[in-house]
């Protein structure tokens, strides 16, 4: 006889499934991977959770760490995000073909949106005007 399971997701809509309990996973995660998408996907995706649940929880395994560390610090060189936590651990996998169990780094960032995101066109601009400003001066300096 199989058991019927309800469990509850993170907007308090009811899930139910045969045997056992679902796997929630938070819908504003990312679990980035350095081999199935290019990083520019994960990037607009990043960008696009940030202005939809206000912050975003970028992880990795192993090699797609490096990964997840340029797309945070793109989306903070760019005044979208801001850094709120990283979180680093080790978690054991067992290998597929021999059985033995390894050990894997993890990387969890946790980014929100910025404190004057109100004020992120006027940062954009003052951003522009800021680096259009030496080579201005340089043409005046020939003349």
């Amino acid at each position: 006889m199989e058991t019927i399971v309800v469990t509850e997701t993170l907007e308090g809509v009811k899930k139910l499934s045969l045997g056992k309990p679902a796997v929630i996973q938070k819908k504003n995660r990312i679990q980035v991977s350095n081999s199935k998408k290019p990083l520019f996907f994960y990037l607009n995706l990043a960008k696009r959770y940030i202005k939809q649940y206000d912050d975003v929880e970028l992880s990795a395994l192993g090699m797609a760490i490096p990964s997840v560390v340029t797309i945070a610090e793109i989306l903070k060189k760019n005044g979208v995000a801001t850094e709120k936590k990283i979180l680093t651990s080790t978690v054991a996998m067992k290998w597929e073909t021999n059985g033995k169990t390894i050990q894997k780094a993890k990387i969890e960032i946790v980014l929100g949106k910025p404190e004057n995101s109100g004020n992120q066109a006027e940062v954009a601009e003052a951003a522009a005007a800021a680096a259009a400003t030496p080579a201005e001066e340089k043409a005046d300096k020939k003349e």
